[in-house]
């Protein structure tokens, strides 16, 4: 599962809320206190193991005007190892019809009792672990009728969805889509819903003819019906674990591709249809890349990608039929921009048809081997594709969202055996410290034995249950060495080193100072590379920081221009280096790690304001060969000092104009319009006509500042080609201009946002209430939020749009106090509107 949701709330809450003076406030009270949660108790073990399931056949149709799924289904399964006389199958919120044991193609009805959740039966004699035995369900499933309860990554349990059944909603489509994960499959069919077991499959789907259908496996057969139906049979020949059994329904056009005579096919509404292969295509590629570096083929009959409406998760690896939420669907302009978002999103699912579906953890509590392995993946593809820098910026960016979430809602185990929810196991722990923990094992042990430990873990689990401790063995077997000290710093422990430097020259000698000054009393055990640049020559040494405090001496016979600790970047820590910025002068033009040249332009920005030196680097970066640091110090100018702004403004002019990344382009371009200088009015009117929405955006706001009519023309023309970032720039320019009929092209384009690119829509659309003084638009534009609330039911951001909604509102009565009359009335209005949908809103994640 990509966990879509956690990578990108962080950076929308600071975009979003950048007007406003509360963010951290308003993140803190996010989080929950759970010191005393009796839940945390609980050890939560992997689920016994009582009956094995062995194949599960499936029979379903749909009514789509009540939103039910009626359900055959033939479940064979064999007694774990003791002998057994009955079954118990995980059953939400069904009618069930009949039950009964299938002997010599004759139903033999079953003792049974069921509560809702768990139907308990009692079978037809004891059974021994050598004997297999049928037993058939005739069941309704009623997945909108179930009370269930999502999480942050997931933000919905009812398993099966209906989008659209009644066609009533203009301009979204009628789909079914399910989605397993954690344990919700037993919505739509009884089974035993845990990670631990595996079975083959079938699945006989009844749909009107004029859709198409998806499922796991292969499509082995498709038969008309005389009532304007069609039966489509799917077979999965190789077992994989309930949760990753789908199915998908709906009107989509289908793209068909190849790898090694497999079928690679992507399904996608038919409006995208033409951009199918700017959005997919480097699937071939992806699955030989993975196929070479584990030196494990691709095991599935096929692989096929879909994409769902109003789907409740990022993506989802369902085995052979991966399930996107629609967010991927993008046309040509608006990949311009995506920085290889998308096929990060795809190289996630894809990895985890290796670690997840062939080798799947036993227990939620060891999640890490699905979900840590499915995030690193993004970075070797990065690292494969688009060139070390890119991946290592991905490695940052991870590493900085897991720092992020410890600061406000503090830090837990990698492998997890108590937690208060299952739900909760999808964190940044799981993903994005768990691909840092990856990282630092693949340098510690090096390529060669980590992908060959990867390997022999593959092919030692394959088709099974397995966890953290196996994965271990595995990198023992092939290195040679005890792992149990990495294993259980990280893997079995919490936290992350925080590192003092510093440094001490004497006597041609160089004395290297690391302390960990952490406050908890671990003391973790650091393999790290120091490089040391002498007279144009770099030696690196291999060191171990083991204790407290630690030093390392080094000879010299020329002082060092640098000494680069952790030169390799790979260590999760926070680090304070104390050193002068002439070594980070010499580490932008030497060191050539991303984190290297990262941290001279960090420094850099730091001391523009009292060093010429630091401006120097700074022109320098603004020439980077990799976009992400040319965009960092353009970003990052102060052009309020005069001696930058001389510097740097005659090539942000040119990078505005012609660098080859959208991104750096619409970040010079917001540079000089803060400039307000109108010697670059045609500069930004040129721009309003680029093919990147950012650009245009940028160009927008920037023209805004210096003619808002000609600004204001510009965005009508505009409107009708208008995604991203400039539905937020428009929307910034109609709340400036206060024309009471703009307001409904914001309106409008809020509710053709969906699944969840409607999140980030959100706090877009909050910010541009904020700023105008129109009651019955602020009022409508709550409504449309609250109603996205409650669609979403996810409270970690539902209570962040809450916490926003109190700001605005306190926002408004201050403006209020600025005004007088019916302006202030309205103001006041307004705020009183925005507190009470807040209390609504709270007042339902309580519940």
């Amino acid at each position: 599962m990509n966990q879509l949701l956690k990578r990108s709330l962080l950076g929308v809450l600071m975009g979003g809320m950048a007007g406003l003076s509360a963010t951290t406030s308003l993140m803190a009270q996010s989080g929950k206190a759970a010191s005393d949660d009796p839940a945390l108790k609980i050890y939560r073990a992997a689920a016994t193991k009582v009956n094995d399931l062995v194949h599960t056949k499936l029979d379903v149709r749909f009514d789509y005007p009540k939103r039910y799924l009626y359900g055959k289904a033939w479940i064979t399964l064999k007694p774990h190892f003791y002998t057994t006389d009955s079954l118990t199958l995980d059953a939400k919120g069904m009618d069930i019809h009949e039950v009964a044991i299938v002997k010599g193609g004759k139903n033999t009805p079953l003792r049974y009792s069921y509560d809702s959740l768990q139907l308990h039966i009692q079978l037809d004699k004891d059974y021994s672990a050598k004997e297999s035995y049928i037993v058939y369900i005739n069941y309704t499933s009623k997945p909108n009728e179930l009370k269930v309860k999502g999480s942050a990554a997931i933000s919905d349990a009812k398993g099966l969805y209906f989008i659209n059944p009644d066609g009533t909603e203009p301009n979204k489509p009628t789909q079914i889509w399910t989605q397993g994960e954690t344990e919700s499959s037993s919505v739509w069919f009884p089974t035993i819903d845990k990670t631990n077991q595996k079975c083959t499959q079938e699945l006989s789907m009844t749909v009107p003819k004029k859709y198409v259908t998806l499922s796991n496996g292969k499509l082995v057969s498709q038969k008309n019906n005389t009532d304007g139906t069609r039966t489509d049979t799917w077979k999965m020949d190789l077992p994989h674990s309930p949760y990753l059994f789908m199915m998908a329904v709906g009107d989509y056009a289908i793209v068909r591709d190849k790898w090694k005579g497999k079928e690679v096919n992507y399904y996608l509404e038919k409006p995208y249809e033409q951009y199918a292969r700017n959005i997919f295509g480097n699937t071939p590629e992806m699955l030989t890349f993975y196929s070479d570096i584990l030196g494990y083929q691709y095991p599935w009959v096929k692989y096929s990608q879909i994409t769902g409406r109003d789907y409740v998760s990022g993506a989802m690896e369902n085995t052979t039929a991966t399930l996107h939420g629609e967010f991927l669907q993008k046309t040509d302009r608006e990949l311009l921009d995506n920085n290889n978002y998308n096929e990060c999103v795809i190289a996630h699912e894809l990895f985890h048809h290796w670690f997840g579906d062939l080798a799947t953890a036993e227990s939620w509590s060891n999640l890490t081997v699905n979900e840590s392995f499915a995030d690193y993946s993004e970075y070797l593809w990065l690292e494969h594709k688009y060139g070390k820098d890119a991946a290592d910026e991905h490695g940052y960016d991870a590493a900085m969202s897991y720092l992020s979430m410890v600061q406000y809602s503090g830090d837990k185990h990698l492998v997890r055996f108590h937690y208060h929810d299952k739900e909760d196991m999808f964190d940044q722990i799981t993903y994005q410290k768990g691909g840092r923990i990856l990282h630092m094992l693949r340098n510690i042990v090096g390529d060669s034995a980590f992908f060959k430990s990867l390997n022999l873990y593959l092919k030692s689990n394959a088709f099974k249950a397995t966890e953290a401790h196996q994965l271990r063995l595995a990198f023992e077997e092939v290195t040679g060495r005890d792992m149990n000290w990495f294993f259980n710093q990280w893997y079995f422990g919490q936290g992350f080193p925080e590192l003092d430097i510093s440094y001490k020259y004497n006597d041609n000698k160089v004395t290297v100072l690391i302390r960990q000054i952490q406050k908890d009393a671990k003391v973790w055990q650091l393999p790290m590379a120091i490089d040391i640049y002498s007279g144009g020559k770099k030696e690196r040494h291999q060191v171990t920081v083991t204790n407290r405090v630690d030093s390392f001496t080094f000879a010299y016979t020329t002082k060092p221009d640098l000494v680069n600790v952790d030169a390799d970047k790979v260590i999760l820590s926070k680090k304070d280096d104390h050193r002068d910025f002439s070594t980070y002068a010499y580490q932008y033009a030497h060191a050539s790690n991303y984190l290297d040249r990262r941290a001279a332009i960090e420094a850099a920005v730091e001391e523009q304001g009292r060093n010429p030196e630091a401006v120097k680097l700074l022109v320098q970066a603004l020439k980077d060969k990799y976009h992400g640091l040319r965009t960092l110090a353009v970003s990052s100018l102060n052009l309020k000092l005069p001696a930058v702004k001389a510097a740097v403004v005659p090539a942000l002019a040119e990078m505005a104009k012609q660098d080859p990344s959208t991104l750096t382009k619409a970040a010079a371009i917001k540079q000089l319009g803060d400039l307000k200088d109108v010697q670059y009015s045609a500069l930004f009117e040129a721009a309003t006509k680029d093919k990147s929405y950012g650009v245009e955006a940028a160009a927008l706001e920037a023209l805004s500042d210096l003619d808002l009519s000609k600004a204001y023309g510009i965005a009508k023309q505009l409107e009708k080609d208008t995604k991203g970032k400039l539905v937020s720039a428009i929307a910034g320019i109609y709340a400036r201009q206060g024309n009471p009929e703009d307001v409904a092209f914001v309106a409008t384009k809020f509710d053709e946002t969906s699944g969840q690119d409607k999140l980030n829509a959100a706090f877009d659309y909050l910010g541009f209430l904020s700023k105008i003084n129109n009651t019955a638009a602020v009022q409508h534009g709550v409504d449309q939020v609250k109603a996205m609330t409650e669609q979403f039911r996810n409270g970690q951001v539902n209570t962040y749009i809450s916490n926003w909604l109190q700001e605005i509102a306190r926002k408004k009565d201050g403006d209020a106090t600025a005004v007088t009359g019916k302006d202030s009335d309205s103001l006041r209005e307004q705020a009183a509107y925005m507190r009470k949908a807040s209390d609504t809103i709270r007042t339902a994640i309580k519940e």
